[in-house]
């Protein structure tokens, strides 16, 4: 979470040069929220832990108290600013899978971690958005209009999204020398290219979601070999930051979405248990 917020430029989002798109929240807020959830993470994982022989919506049913609790904390740091709300659902669905994972000492890697995620959501768009009324939650009433499945969806594709597009992007520019904070960068226009964020449609509706989508794809077809490190480029996400301020459009969706790409991107590619230095079969928690 901090490594996203501290993040700058970033196109219409909160970042340590201004507040992007955002009026009633500031850096501070992030920093607030981050710390007030940090303690939730592995009592999520401990959860999972506990509760890894019930069925996935069972599991994820029991799950949403702590999810709640965790919100509560997050509202309390933050004065009730929303700062990371997407952030608690996504990243408390992923420790709860990586500790199911662990409990049946399964191998452990971003593939697997998704996939019982999606295992945790299966039917949940089913339940929550085409049997529910469709005009109760925000979500609901852009699934209604839009045929937008959210962060419900992404879930319950195992986070195809960050799989597909955002991960194997932030590999492998890592791999091949970039700096940590270009490459996120650049895998942030990735993910705000592709994501069809309902943050940025209940802001702007699909027209703004289109444009948006547009201008990170141009960005990302114009870049040279030298990517991030250009200025040029960093002229270019600032422009387009300017831009989604005076849209008033902010891709907080893709935001959450990168955060678990950082996340995952913690793990090894194959399908073996992390080692610790120690050479001991461990999870890596931070």
């Amino acid at each position: 979470m901090l490594a996203e917020v501290n993040l700058t430029p970033k196109p219409g989002l909160v970042d340590r040069v201004n507040c992007g798109a955002h009026q009633d929240m500031t850096l501070l807020d992030f920093y607030h929220s981050a710390e007030a959830i940090a303690p939730w993470l592995p009592r999520f994982i401990e959860h999972g832990i506990h509760q890894c022989d019930l069925s996935g919506p069972a599991a994820l049913n029991s799950l949403r108290p702590l999810g709640l609790a965790c919100e509560h904390s997050m509202f309390n740091a933050t004065g009730g600013v929303n700062t990371h709300k997407g952030s608690v659902f996504s990243l408390g669905l992923i420790c709860c899978a990586l500790g199911r994972l662990t409990a049946r000492a399964e191998p452990i890697s971003a593939q697997a971690i998704c996939q019982e995620a999606a295992t945790l959501c299966r039917g949940l768009t089913e339940r929550e958005l085409r049997q529910s009324n469709p005009q109760q939650t925000a979500g609901q009433r852009l699934f209604y209009h839009h045929g937008l499945t959210g962060a419900r969806g992404e879930a319950e594709s195992g986070f195809a999204t960050v799989l597909t597009h955002a991960l194997p992007a932030y590999r492998r520019l890592l791999a091949d020398g970039a700096q940590p904070d270009h490459a996120l960068l650049h895998t942030l226009l990735v993910l705000m290219s592709v994501n069809r964020d309902t943050n940025v449609v209940s802001r702007g509706g699909m027209a703004g979601l289109q444009w948006l989508q547009q201008q990170a794809a141009e960005i990302l077809s114009s870049l040279s070999p030298a990517g991030m490190r250009e200025p040029l480029s960093q002229w270019r996400v600032r422009v387009f930051d300017a831009q989604c301020i005076a849209r008033n459009l902010s891709p907080g969706g893709s935001a959450d979405l990168l955060i678990l790409t950082w996340f995952l991107a913690q793990f090894p590619h194959h399908h073996l248990p992390p080692q610790n230095n120690n050479g001991a079969i461990g999870v890596p928690l931070c």
